[in-house]
């Protein structure tokens, strides 16, 4: 008995087919940011880690963007105020 192929375009039974999954693209960065906020993210990172969740850096990052953009545009400027402008670019070897 020959088994018996999906027609083309269609998925298999109980798969789903490769346009019903959705695939988001991700991008490589890198960024500068002050040694304290990156110990901010570590200690978050273990808030969380006692509260049973883990969770990257990516992911606290991602979580931030969410919540600026769930703000009002006056609370979002206030917020960014108080954010200390870095210069971008590795720092020298003698910092």
């Amino acid at each position: 008995m020959a088994k018996e192929k999906a027609a083309p375009g269609k998925p298999k039974k109980g798969k789903l087919a490769d346009k019903d999954v959705i695939r988001t693209r991700v991008v490589r960065d890198s960024y500068t940011m002050p040694e304290i906020d990156y110990q901010r993210l570590k200690d978050l990172k273990k808030v969380l880690l006692e509260q049973g969740v883990h969770v990257k850096k990516s992911e606290l990052l991602r979580a931030g963007l969410l919540a600026l953009e769930g703000m009002k545009s006056a609370e979002r400027l206030v917020l960014l105020q108080k954010i200390e402008r870095i210069k971008t670019g590795r720092p020298s070897k003698g910092e």
